[in-house]
Formats: C-alpha cells, sequence, structure tokens
C-alpha cells in the first residue's frame, strides 16, 4: 500500500497574494530531501498555486500519520521563518494554531490523502487551486466521475457503468452523507449545487469501493472564526483503468465556471485554468487559479509532473475566463460579483457592519 499525501499553505505571498518566492520553495525542497534520505518519505515534489505552498509527499506510513502531518508543520514553520525575512506578504497566514497537536486537520493547511494499492499502471493529476474556497471541486467532480457527456466511459466502458459514490461534506454543521451515482443523482446535485456549503470529500468506485478522488475541505474562516484568506483547495483523482481517463478528468475545466473567491475572499469569479508557472493571480487578485500536476506512480515513485494545463487546448478557456471577468468586474461591488451577505459574514464585512449597528432604527 502507498499513500499519497498532498498538504498546502499559505506562508506568505510574493507580491501581495500574486505568488511564492523562489527561496520559500527552496528550504521546502531542502526539508523534503531530507525526509526521504531519512526514509520518512518514499518521494516528493514541491511545487505552488499562486502563493500557495504545496507540498507533494508519498510514503507508507497511511492517512492522517501523525509523524507525516508533524513534519509537514514543521515545513511549513521553517518557510514561514522564510517568508518574515524576506517580509512577504502574509507570512504563515494559513497557519492557525500555536503548535502542533497530532494532526494539521484543524489548524490551518488543507490536506488531501489516500492510500490505496498501486496498479500496474497508476496515472494520477493532482489539482491545485487559489483564490477560491473547497467547493470549488464540486462541478468538475460531478462532471468526471457522473457526467456522461463529459465522461463518455461512464456509457462504453463495461469497467465504469456501474457509476460512483459520492462522500459529501456539510462544511457548516460538520456533517457528511455518501450518495450513488447515477441513482441518486438529483439528490447528490441538491447538495453539490452549493458550493459554499457543502464539498465534495472523496469520491470511490462503486464496483470495487477504490478510491478515486479525495479533495482538502477546511474552511479556513469557520476555523479562525474570522477572514484569514480563502481555503484553496487540493484535490487528488485517479484516472484511467477503472476511472474516468486523463482527457475526461481534464475536460470540465474548459469551461471557466463561476466560484467564490477572488478579491479577500468575496467575490464570484471565473476559474482560469492555467500552467504552474502562469498561476500568479494579480487581477484584483484573481481571477481564481487552478494548476494541474500529473504524475505516474511507480513504486511510489513520482514520475512527473507534466504540467496538464500547458497547453494549447485550454487557450479558449482562458480567453472566455478574461471575458468573464471583464463582465463580472463591471458589477463591482454590487451582487453578484460580491457574494451575498450570508457568505460575506466570513470575510472582512461584519467589523465594518458592527461599526455601524448603532445608526439603525426601527421602520
Amino acid at each position: 500500500m502507498i499513500t499519497l499525501s498532498v498538504i498546502k499553505a499559505d506562508i506568505g505571498g510574493y507580491v501581495g497574494h500574486s505568488s511564492s518566492h523562489p527561496l520559500v520553495l527552496e528550504k521546502a525542497n531542502e526539508r523534503l530531501a531530507k525526509a526521504k534520505r531519512d526514509k520518512l518519505l518514499v518521494d516528493f515534489h514541491v511545487t505552488r498555486c499562486g502563493d500557495d505552498l504545496q507540498l507533494i509527499m508519498t510514503h507508507q506510513n497511511g492517512e492522517e500519520d501523525e509523524s507525516i502531518h508533524k513534519f509537514a508543520w514543521d515545513t511549513f514553520l521553517d518557510c514561514t521563518k522564510v517568508a518574515k525575512e524576506l517580509k512577504l506578504h502574509g507570512a504563515g497566514q494559513d497557519l492557525l494554531a500555536d503548535a502542533f497537536s497530532g494532526n494539521v486537520k484543524g489548524m490551518g493547511p488543507g490536506v488531501a490523502e489516500m492510500e490505496f494499492e498501486e496498479r500496474g499502471s497508476e496515472p494520477i493529476i493532482i489539482f491545485m487551486a487559489d483564490k477560491t474556497s473547497s467547493g470549488a471541486w464540486n462541478l468538475p467532480l460531478y462532471k468526471m466521475f457522473a457526467d456522461p457527456f463529459n465522461t463518455i466511459g461512464l456509457v462504453i466502458a463495461e469497467n465504469m457503468h456501474q457509476g460512483f459514490r459520492f462522500e459529501i461534506h456539510d462544511v457548516k454543521e460538520h456533517k457528511k452523507i455518501t450518495l450513488d451515482a447515477p441513482d441518486e443523482i438529483y439528490d447528490m446535485l441538491l447538495f453539490m449545487g452549493a458550493p459554499s456549503r457543502y464539498a465534495v470529500k472523496a469520491v470511490y468506485h462503486r464496483g470495487s469501493n477504490a478510491i478515486a478522488s479525495v479533495s482538502s475541505t477546511q474552511r479556513l474562516s469557520m476555523m479562525a472564526g474570522r477572514y484569514v484568506g480563502k481555503d484553496d483547495p487540493v484535490c487528488i483523482v485517479r484516472s484511467q483503468g477503472e476511472f474516468p481517463a486523463v482527457g475526461e478528468v481534464l475536460e470540465p475545466f474548459t469551461n471557466p465556471f463561476l466560484v467564490e473567491g477572488w478579491m479577500r475572499g468575496s467575490h464570484h469569479g471565473p476559474f482560469m485554468p492555467t500552467s504552474i508557472e502562469e498561476s500568479n493571480p494579480s487581477r484584483f487578485d484573481g481571477p481564481p487559479r487552478v494548476v494541474a500536476a500529473g504524475f505516474q506512480l511507480s513504486g511510489g515513485k513520482l514520475v512527473g509532473p507534466r504540467d496538464m494545463f500547458d497547453d494549447p487546448s485550454f487557450d479558449k478557456a482562458r480567453r472566455t475566463a478574461n471575458e468573464v471577468a471583464d463582465y463580472m468586474r463591471s458589477h463591482g461591488p454590487f451582487e453578484p460579483h460580491r457574494l451575498p451577505l450570508e457568505e460575506m459574514e466570513y470575510t472582512t464585512m461584519p467589523q465594518v457592519v458592527r461599526k455601524l449597528e448603532g445608526r439603525f432604527v426601527d421602520l
């Protein structure tokens, strides 16, 4: 069995919230290389999406392992020291706890982990996002694993014909429900269509119960009790064989659908697929970005990555995203560009409202 862990944190932006400094990535690489030499890790890859540091690690310790999570936490602390020396913006902003307490869940960093038996060929796509929330994966995961107009394998591949099982989390009430596709698609869409509250945590093949996908569902503002930045989630997707083909996994991102986030985490904007090199959200701190790192696993070794969105076939999606960004920006501080009031309570708006409370009078 091999465990793939993707743990991320925003520990300082360069410049502003737009990118990651090379010295931060270098420090993370140093630490993960030592962990590999010390046999804690089988393999690793350090990358970024915008200003988020991404630690991609394989090991044999299983999910939620304390030694792996503590190592990631300590790596973020060391990288935060570098960020503070460089006076990077928001240094350490995703680290919400003073000390490690056994697991990074609930401490700020985003986590997606899966343990599985490596197949004869194991293609994996790791999606990483910046300037958006944990529900951003709902629509693409639905299209990958439940929509035959996106994934023809659901129709013509016998080993996918039974469909997939979705584990959906209520991030406000801290509850979960598991629903099957295609049988319960209508019920499923009731929840998945509300990504500000419900987020797909995992997807399983119904025939084999094999894990197909897992994502981070942590909501930073709910953990911190205040706005400290958007969640910037990650998502791991296995492909080929009894899972969707690589092309079916990537296809949902040809449409830059709207997600919440963008400037101050308070706006709707188009989800723009870019290369890792171009994942530097600068226009109004956006638009929200998504990158895709593709790997082949071989004995736990990460063969890759291939930068899957560094491809001219996504040029039209990027052009459309810029056009949608123009249209949404034209609304300025008005909805639907700005998030609805019930979502603004998780940003910086409550402080403004409190200042004016005494000026409201009965009609």
